[in-house]
Order: structure tokens, then C-alpha cells, then sequence
């Protein structure tokens, strides 16, 4: 007499399958990254990610350009920004990291990059399986005053 196993039959769960699932899932990359409407004729992921973080820097860059900065140091200084893009598309600062020596010679340096950052373009959110999720990028920009 011979048996096989074929025929039995196993019960799935949907929490085991859910579990398996957020096990092999990479919670630290999206499909695709917030964009703006600039951003859109760029197909490929990477390319749109660059876009995106350049897009910001260079709306800092002209804000903090037209500022009139009187300073009694030379400035070379790489501030942090850090921000967070909810899935709405909202812009949000989490921190921003500048050395204490550009903070004296520009105490309002803070409010001017949290100034600069409401006037980007319509934020349009990352997207993960089909989702708009929140992510969040930290910039580096560059102040240099002579």
C-alpha cells in the first residue's frame, strides 16, 4: 500500500500571508518619487528623484540669491534641510542643520530657508504600489558669501 501527499490540502491564513508580505517588503524605496509638473517628461526613476531635489535646491538657491546678506566673515557653509513630503503633497521642514558660525553672521538664515521652501511648485507625492505615500530627502545647500 502506497499514499502520496497530494491531495491534502493546507490552510492559508490571510495574517500569515499578510506577514510573509510586509517581511519581503522595502519599506525604504518607492516606485515612484514625489515629482513636480517640470519633472514629467523624465522616465527614468532616478533621473526624476535628481530633478525633483534639484528643482528645490535651485527655488532655495534664487530665494537666498535675492536676500541682501551683509556679513563681517566670509560664509562657506553646507546647511541640511531636512523635509518630509507627505502623501497630500505637502512640504514639511523636519530640521535644518547649520554651523553655529553661519548662524552669527545670518541669525535669520532658519526663517529664510522655511520662507523659501513655500514657494516651490505643486508637489505632486511619491507613490508606492499604487499608493501615495510620505517620504522624506534631506538637501544639502550650499551658502557661500564673500
Amino acid at each position: 500500500m502506497t499514499s502520496c501527499n497530494y491531495f491534502e490540502k493546507k490552510k492559508v491564513y490571510p495574517e500569515d500571508l499578510l506577514e510573509e508580505e510586509l517581511q519581503t517588503f522595502n519599506w525604504n524605496d518607492v516606485d515612484t518619487y514625489p515629482t513636480f509638473t517640470s519633472c514629467d517628461t523624465l522616465t527614468e526613476k532616478k533621473d526624476r528623484k535628481v530633478c525633483f531635489q534639484n528643482t528645490i535646491v535651485t527655488n532655495v538657491n534664487h530665494f537666498l540669491a535675492a536676500q541682501n546678506f551683509v556679513v563681517s566673515n566670509d560664509i562657506n557653509d553646507t546647511i541640511r534641510l531636512k523635509i518630509r513630503i507627505n502623501n497630500t503633497g505637502i512640504l514639511e521642514v523636519e530640521s535644518i542643520k547649520i554651523h553655529p558660525e553661519t548662524l552669527l553672521e545670518i541669525p535669520e538664515i532658519d526663517s529664510l530657508l522655511r520662507e523659501s521652501l513655500k514657494n516651490v511648485p505643486k508637489i505632486y507625492p511619491a507613490i508606492k504600489r499604487g499608493q501615495q505615500v510620505t517620504t522624506a530627502f534631506e538637501l544639502p545647500v550650499i551658502v557661500r558669501i564673500n
